[in-house]
C-alpha cells in the first residue's frame, strides 16, 4: 500500500482531533484542527491550494483540494453517515488533476472516526508502464 505510514500519521491524527473537538461540528473546524496536529507531527500541509483544470489547451478553471499532507496524500474532511460514490469520485477527480494517487477520505460525523482511502489505480498503471519503457 502506498504511503501506509504516512496515511496511518494522518488517520491517527484525526482521531485525537475528533477526541478532543467531538463529532458533527462544521467540516471547517475539524480541516483547520488536522492542519495544526499535522504541522505540528513535522508534516508539511498545504491546505486550498489551487491547481489549473484545462480542457486541451484552454484553462477552464481550478480545483481546490482542501488538504494535501507532505506532497503526497490528499485529505478531505467530511461530516457524513457514509462516505457516497459521488466522493468516491471526486477524490479520483483530485488526483487525476493533481498528478497524486492518494486521498483520504475523513468523516467527524460520529463518536468514532471512519475513513476511506482512494487510490488511482490508472495513474499507477501508467506511471509503471512509462516508467518501463
Amino acid at each position: 500500500m502506498r504511503h501506509e505510514a504516512l496515511t496511518g500519521d494522518i488517520i491517527g491524527a484525526g482521531m485525537k482531533v475528533l477526541n478532543v473537538l467531538k463529532p458533527g461540528l462544521d467540516e471547517k473546524l475539524y480541516e483547520n484542527a488536522l492542519v495544526l496536529e499535522w504541522c505540528g507531527q513535522g508534516h508539511a500541509v498545504e491546505q486550498q491550494k489551487r491547481f489549473p483544470v484545462f480542457y486541451g489547451e484552454h484553462p477552464i478553471g481550478r480545483l481546490v483540494p482542501d488538504l494535501i499532507v507532505d506532497e503526497k496524500v490528499i485529505v478531505d474532511a467530511k461530516v457524513v453517515s457514509a462516505f457516497t460514490d459521488t466522493h468516491i469520485a471526486q477524490m479520483l477527480g483530485y488526483l487525476n488533476i493533481t498528478g497524486l494517487d492518494t486521498a483520504l477520505l475523513l468523516s467527524f460525523k460520529e463518536a468514532k472516526l471512519t475513513w476511506k482511502r482512494v487510490a488511482n489505480e490508472r495513474r499507477n498503471i501508467r506511471h509503471a508502464s512509462a516508467s518501463s519503457v
